[in-house]
């Protein structure tokens, strides 16, 4: 049987929790690249993003995107479950979901550090290294994004959703 996924900004409380406890299953108790917890700043304005298997409606990828400065997005904390990683499905689907929706909000410029055993599938997936970076005494590179190809779409932000709701 072929596993099919989709891929949709975490929104409910237990898809949250989901995103949150895969984080830390990879970062921390896997990858040992916090100690303690992989939560920061930055998801106070972070855009959490999920990749749900379909059959088991289970969370098995998760990134988050945010945008520091208006224009520049950036994207991080891309994982996929341990046992989901054959074939770089849900990856690519992750990183496409996530750099189209920044695009559909507005996006001039999209950013993300990769680990160094991930560059060349960014590259394949349109991205460009800027430069070598070390990030918890590991090698990076800070990576662009082709947006050519990554097209908006038509998701409203979460934010904007708000404010439409209050406007009404």
């Amino acid at each position: 049987m072929s596993n099919s996924y989709h891929f949709k900004l975490a929104t409910t409380p237990q898809e949250i929790k989901a995103y949150f406890d895969l984080r830390h299953a990879i970062f921390v108790e896997e990858q040992y690249v916090f100690e303690q917890n992989d939560v920061d700043d930055i998801d106070a304005i972070a855009y959490p993003i999920v990749a749900i298997e379909t059959v088991s409606d289970r969370v098995v990828g998760v990134v988050r995107i945010y945008e520091p400065q208006p224009g520049l997005w950036y994207g991080g904390r891309l994982g996929t479950d341990r046992d989901y990683r054959r074939g770089w499905q849900i990856g690519k689907g992750l990183i496409y979901k996530a750099v189209t929706t920044a695009n559909t909000w507005g996006c001039d410029r999209f950013l993300a550090t990769v680990q160094l055993q991930n560059v060349r599938f960014f590259q394949r997936l349109h991205w460009d290294s800027l430069e070598e970076i070390t990030i918890a005494d590991r090698p990076h590179h800070l990576m662009q994004a082709d947006l050519n190809f990554y097209p908006a779409g038509i998701e409203l932000c979460p934010s904007l959703l708000r404010q439409t709701k209050q406007a009404s």
